[in-house]
C-alpha cells in the first residue's frame, strides 16, 4: 500500500509538471535528421516563402538551409521504408529522389536552379571528402593503415580481373556481344565515375574507334550509375549482414588490430578543445591545396594526392595526438551533419534521371549486377584469406564501381563505414585510372 501511494504521488508530481518549458524542451529534442522540429517546421515555411515570393537567394546561407532540409527528408524516407531502411535506402532515397524530382519538374524551378549553380560552383563535396579523409586517416591505427594500404591492392586486383572475366561472359550470353559488355559495360564500372572515368574512356574510344564521342558517352554513363546503385544495395546488405554476424566486420576497421608492445602508445584525445578542432579543419583544407596543386603540376587526382600526403603525415607521426583527435571531430561533424545534404545535390544537379532510366533492361541489368557481385564477392573471400574483415574488404571493393567520389559517400552511407574514405578513394582514384589506362591501350594496339 506505501508503494502504491508513493507512484500515485509521483503520477501526480509529473501530472503537475507545466508544458513550458519542459514540454517544449522535449518537442525541441524530436529531429528530423539533426534538425530539431521546430527549426525544421520553421525552416520549411521559410523556403516556401522564398520560392512563392520572388527569387530564392543564392547566398550559403540559404543553400545550407535548403540542402539541410531536403538532404535529411529524403533520408529520413528512406530510413522508414519497410525492409529497405536495413540496406541503405536513406542513401539511396537522398539521392535518387531528387533525381526524378528534377528531371519530372516537380522541384520548384528556382529551387532547382540555386542548388545546381551553389553545387557547381562551390564543389563543396571535395571538402567532404578532404575533411572525412584527413579525419579518418588520422584517428586511424597506424599499423591497420600501413598493412591496408599494403593488403587493399590485392583484392582489388583480383576482383577486378574476375569481374571483368564473369560480367563479360554473362552479357554475351544474354545477347549483349562480347566486345560492346566488355567495352561499353563492365570497363564502365570499373572506370572510376563519370569524370574521372565515362567521360575520358569515351573520349578515348571515340579516337581510337573513329566515331563521335557524345553516343558512346550515353551508351557508357548509364553503366556507370547502374552500377553505382547495385554497388550501394549490396553494400547494405553487407551492412545488415555484418549486423547479424559480428565477427565478419570490423565496422569501418579493415583488418583486426595487433598491439605491437614496442611501439609508442598514442592517446589520442576524445574531447579536444575548439581551437584544436578549427586547426584541423584548416589542416585538412590544407592538405587538399596541396592536392590540388599535385594535380596541376602531376596530373595526380588531388584526393589520391592529398591521401598519400595524410598517410606520410600520420605515419611519420607529423602530427601531435591533440591534432588528431581535432582532426576525428571534423570527421565525425562532416559524416553525420553534412552526408545527406551532399547526397541531395548530387542527386539534383549531378545525376541525370533519364540516362539512368534508358538503360534499364535486362540484359544491361543482370550483366550489371553480376560484375558488382563479382568485384565484391571476390574481394570478400580475397580479404578474408588475407586476414582482413571480409565484409569491409568487399565494401571498399564496392567503391570500384562506384560513381566516383559521389559513388564513394553513397556506398559508405548506406553500409554506415564513412571511415573506409581514405582506402575507398584508392578503389575509386586509382583502380579507375588504372583501368581506363590500361583498356585504352590494350583497344589502341588492337586497333
Amino acid at each position: 500500500m506505501e508503494r502504491a501511494g508513493e507512484l500515485s504521488m509521483d503520477a501526480q508530481k509529473v501530472a503537475r509538471v507545466p508544458f513550458w518549458p519542459n514540454g517544449w524542451w522535449a518537442i525541441v529534442e524530436l529531429r528530423v535528421g539533426i534538425i530539431p522540429l521546430p527549426i525544421y517546421v520553421l525552416l520549411v515555411g521559410l523556403i516556401v516563402a522564398f520560392v512563392v515570393t520572388g527569387k530564392v537567394p543564392g547566398e550559403i546561407s540559404m543553400a545550407i538551409a535548403v540542402l539541410v532540409v531536403c538532404g535529411f527528408t529524403c533520408a529520413e524516407i528512406g530510413k522508414r521504408l519497410p525492409f529497405f531502411r536495413k540496406i541503405g535506402a536513406g542513401a539511396i532515397v537522398a539521392t535518387f529522389l531528387p533525381s526524378a524530382l528534377a528531371f519530372h519538374h516537380l522541384l520548384p524551378e528556382k529551387l532547382l536552379t540555386m542548388v545546381t549553380t551553389f553545387t557547381n560552383v562551390s564543389n563543396f563535396m571535395y571538402l567532404f571528402i578532404a575533411s572525412i579523409i584527413v579525419g579518418s586517416i588520422f584517428s586511424m591505427d597506424r599499423y591497420v593503415l600501413i598493412r591496408g594500404f599494403v593488403k587493399i591492392f590485392i583484392p582489388l586486383a583480383v576482383g577486378s580481373l574476375m569481374a571483368g572475366v564473369v560480367g563479360t561472359m554473362v552479357g554475351t550470353a544474354l545477347g549483349l556481344g562480347m566486345q560492346h559488355t566488355l567495352l561499353y559495360i563492365v570497363i564502365p564500372i570499373m572506370a572510376g565515375g563519370v569524370g574521372e572515368g565515362a567521360i575520358p574512356l569515351s573520349i578515348g574510344y571515340s579516337e581510337i574507334l573513329n566515331v563521335a564521342q557524345g553516343p558512346i558517352f550515353a551508351q557508357v554513363l548509364p553503366s556507370v550509375m547502374i552500377g553505382s546503385l547495385s554497388a550501394i544495395l549490396f553494400s547494405g546488405l553487407l551492412n545488415w549482414l555484418g549486423e547479424k554476424m559480428p565477427h565478419l566486420t570490423g565496422n569501418g576497421i579493415l583488418q583486426p588490430v595487433h598491439e605491437d608492445n614496442d611501439a609508442p602508445k598514442e592517446e589520442i584525445p576524445s574531447a579536444p578543445d575548439v581551437n584544436t578542432v578549427a586547426a584541423a579543419a584548416i589542416t585538412a583544407i590544407s592538405l587538399y591545396l596541396v592536392g590540388l596543386l599535385c594535380h596541376r603540376l602531376l596530373g595526380l587526382p588531388a584526393p589520391v594526392a592529398m591521401l598519400f600526403v595524410a598517410v606520410f603525415i600520420k605515419v611519420g607521426r607529423f602530427v601531435s595526438p591533440n591534432l588528431q583527435g581535432g582532426a576525428r571531430i571534423v570527421y565525425q561533424f562532416f559524416s553525420t551533419a553534412v552526408t545527406y545534404p551532399l547526397l541531395f545535390a548530387i542527386g539534383t544537379a549531378m545525376t541525370p534521371w533519364d540516362k539512368l532510366m534508358a538503360a534499364i533492361n535486362v540484359p544491361n541489368v543482370v550483366t550489371i549486377v553480376c560484375t558488382v557481385a563479382t568485384l565484391m564477392g571476390t574481394g570478400f573471400f580475397v580479404g578474408k584469406w588475407l586476414k582482413m574483415y571480409p565484409i569491409d574488404a568487399a565494401i571498399v571493393n564496392a567503391c570500384h564501381s562506384g560513381q566516383g567520389g559521389t559513388g564513394d559517400v553513397a556506398i559508405l552511407t548506406a553500409s554506415n563505414r564513412m571511415s573506409l574514405m581514405p582506402f575507398a578513394q584508392i578503389a575509386t582514384r586509382i583502380g579507375g585510372a588504372l583501368t581506363v589506362t590500361v583498356t585504352l591501350l590494350v583497344l589502341s594496339r588492337m586497333h
